[in-house]
């Protein structure tokens, strides 16, 4: 229920980018949002590590500042807590404490409930309060309500999508202006995308927690970030984008949660977050800039796709008020939000057993034989090759350990879809090969349910 005084009362945790604009939102638009909810919405305080790199706050909210967040969230006139920090610890105590209390949460932080999002649902089912979180994943975007409510009478068979602004703006950069992987790293740091240490971006840990979260709704299943597979986008070359536009296809991060049917009919889900090839004829393809989307699939419901903002103050604070109210509305008539749904527990995948496709260029000696022993090569591991193209051979006298010059070419290989295991081995084997000077590059192709050529030669 509402305090004593009628009004949901909120203990705000962190102000910085999010946290100003949610400050911002409940005090400019407070007579809305008590119409939508029944009952006003009122701060009860705001806990802040350093007050005065907040002067914003400081001057005009001086009465609701507090460094200590460990009792702002036991205070007995807070009915809600509103976590905008991020990080594990100390957070994971603070929210803790406050469900165990009968507190409902709001968070957006996508790390803790990737690491133990379970914990905090249990204490919130054991008190009976509520735990919302829409802005833990893809900002302004209402994805997490329509997996958890809209379709929970349907069977989701995949959840992909580009869930981080930062690698996408970079990997837009390098498609549309032919730009280096550096530059536009360096591009997006001077536009505020790109943090100093931009690691948890470009490698994949950010989506990692993500792909965890829409897994654990879509496939009501707990995942943690632990068990999704990541690689990051550090080594996506020019080279790679072009080979990719003359393959009709865009290169992504991509956060891809699906179900796998075994032959025995034996269910498990597999979550990966790698770069990867995308037909152009994709709707993803085409989301470009520090924009994110979500493609999801479902047996009844079909394809659906959500778009729009992933991050920043403004669009990731609608969401954090989106779940402020509707908590606030169920404190006030004393209904529940949805609970923890894990009742699947399908194991996850292995990722050498998912199936998927390669593009491989490959530098090679330029001399009879070269194909037949990499074609060899590809079915002694059961893989198959769906199309071969020779591109941009150079002549040219090339240094060999024996001492001898061969001329070099270069080979584009794009398989049918194999068990990664099976692919990976493949191109470890063929560095063994005597006419195989070197891999430039390998790349997964994803259909994500669309039919993608093969250098312009069907499937």
């Amino acid at each position: 229920m509402a305090s004593e005084t009628g009004a949901v009362r909120v203990a705000l945790l962190g102000c910085g980018t999010v946290g100003t604009e949610v400050v911002r939102l409940i005090t400019e638009q407070a007579d809305e949002l008590a119409a939508r909810v029944g009952a006003r919405i009122e701060l009860a305080g705001v806990a802040v590590r350093r007050p005065h790199r907040h002067p914003w706050l400081t001057e005009n909210f001086p009465d609701l500042v507090t460094t200590d967040a460990g009792e702002l969230v036991t205070r007995d006139d807070v009915d809600v807590v509103v976590e905008v920090i991020g990080g594990i610890e100390p957070v994971r105590g603070w929210l803790l404490e406050a469900l165990k209390s009968g507190r409902s949460v709001v968070t957006a932080n996508k790390a803790l409930l990737a690491e133990d999002g379970p914990t905090l649902a249990e204490a919130a089912d054991a008190s009976g309060a509520d735990l919302y979180y829409e802005a833990a994943v893809a900002g302004a975007i209402p994805l997490l309500r329509p997996l958890r409510e809209s379709l929970a009478g349907d069977r989701i068979t995949r959840v992909a999508g580009i869930v981080n602004g930062t690698s996408n703006f970079i990997l837009s950069a390098m498609s549309s202006g032919g730009t280096s992987y550096a530059d536009a790293l360096e591009e997006a740091t001077r536009l505020g995308y790109a943090e100093a240490d931009p690691s948890a971006d470009v490698d994949g840990y950010d989506a990692a927690s993500k792909a965890a979260i829409l897994a654990s709704l879509a496939f009501h299943t707990r995942f943690t970030a632990s068990d999704v597979h990541r690689e990051g986008m550090r080594e996506v070359s020019s080279a790679d984008v072009a080979a990719a536009r003359r393959l009709g296809c865009t290169i992504k991060l991509l956060a891809i949660c699906e179900r796998v049917v075994a032959t025995d009919g034996t269910e498990s889900v597999s979550a990966r977050v790698y770069p990867a090839m995308v037909p152009d004829s994709h709707p993803l393809a085409g989301v470009d800039g520090a924009f994110n989307a979500v493609f999801v699939e479902a047996e009844a419901a079909g394809q659906l796709m959500f778009y729009g903002q992933g991050a920043g103050g403004a669009p990731t604070a609608s969401a954090v008020l989106g779940d402020l109210v509707a908590v606030a509305r169920n404190r006030v008539g004393g209904g529940r939000g949805p609970r923890e749904s894990a009742y699947a527990s399908l194991p996850v995948r292995p990722i050498g057993e998912v199936p998927t496709r390669y593009h491989v260029d490959l530098e090679v000696a330029d001399r009879e034989g070269v194909l037949a022993a990499i074609a060899s090569e590809f079915a002694r591991h059961g893989v198959s090759i769906a199309a071969v193209r020779q591109t941009g051979g150079v002549n040219g006298s090339v240094d060999r350990a024996d001492g001898s010059d061969r001329s070099q070419a270069r080979l584009t290989v794009v398989t049918h879809s194999a068990p990664e295991a099976a692919l990976s081995a493949t191109v470890s084997a063929l560095l063994d090969l005597d006419h195989v000077l070197g891999v430039a590059g390998v790349l997964r192709v994803e259909g994500l349910g669309r039919a993608v050529s093969a250098l312009g030669m069907g499937e």
